[in-house]
C-alpha cells in the first residue's frame, strides 16, 4: 500500500473521517534509526491492507505536537501509531518499529 506523506492538522483530521484505521510514522530526517525505521515501514508497505500516512517531524511540528497531545502518547521519532476509529490502540517506537512487529499488530 503507498504511503502518504501528511504535514498538516487539516490532512490528519481528513484522514481520521475517511479511514476507520490506518497507520502513521513519526519519522526524522536527520535520525539514523529513523532511517532505519523508516526503511521497515517502506517494507511493510509492500503488504496489502491499511491506510499507511508518515509525517517528517522537521515539517510537520505542528502536527506531531497535535497528535502527542491529543492522544496523549508522549513524542517519540521514529514513533508508530495505529489508529482505530479515531483512538491509537497501538504504538511503538525505535528499533521496535521494525516489519514483523507491523505486521504482528496492524494486519
Amino acid at each position: 500500500m503507498e504511503i502518504k506523506n501528511i504535514e498538516s492538522i487539516e490532512q490528519f483530521q481528513q484522514i481520521i473521517e475517511e479511514n476507520n484505521q490506518f497507520v502513521l510514522l513519526k519519522n526524522s530526517l536527520t535520525c539514523p534509526i529513523s532511517t532505519a525505521a523508516n526503511q521497515e515501514y517502506e517494507n511493510f508497505s509492500e503488504k496489502d491492507g491499511i491506510p499507511l500516512f508518515r509525517l517528517h517531524v522537521q515539517h510537520a511540528r505542528e502536527l506531531s505536537n497535535y497528535i502527542a497531545d491529543t492522544y496523549e502518547i508522549k513524542h517519540e521519532s521514529p514513533q508508530v501509531i495505529k489508529v482505530v476509529d479515531g483512538k491509537p490502540t497501538w504504538d511503538t517506537s525505535h528499533s521496535n518499529i521494525t516489519e514483523r512487529s507491523l505486521e504482528a499488530n496492524c494486519l
